[in-house]
């Protein structure tokens, strides 16, 4: 069987869609309202804290896989679900350490390539 036999398309074409109602979402809020990309961000990661927190987002994760991980939304839910295994080893500064843990590799990418971004980049303000 060559590899792309083995690929489950479906599964593909779930990440795809997912990822891609969660980037619309974005966009829509970059252009139809007055946001920052920064409160944009706050926000998706928040959505995603919560959603994870209460148990909905794993669901999302379950069905489609990267495409619910990757995006922004899937950082708060990392976050959130490292927070809560965090509570369950190590009690109350579990809730502190375990969602750092958990996304350690998202917060180093992160700082890593904001970096690289702000040296090959000019930012600037979003008009009022």
């Amino acid at each position: 069987m060559n590899w792309l036999q083995a690929i489950n398309w479906i599964g593909v074409l779930k990440c795809f869609v997912v990822g891609g109602i969660i980037c619309i979402i974005g966009q829509i809020l970059i252009d139809k309202t007055k946001l920052t990309s920064a409160r944009i961000l706050v926000i998706f990661v928040t959505v995603g804290a919560i959603l994870g927190g209460i148990g909905i987002y794993q669901y999302i994760v379950d069905f489609a896989g990267a495409g619910a991980t990757v995006p922004l939304t899937g950082f708060g839910y990392n976050l959130a679900k490292g927070a809560i295994e965090g509570v369950k080893e190590y009690g109350l500064i579990g809730a502190f350490t375990g969602g750092v843990k958990n996304a350690a590799g998202g917060i180093a990418a992160a700082i890593f390539f904001g970096y690289i971004a702000s040296l090959i980049s000019k930012p600037k303000m979003k008009k009022q």
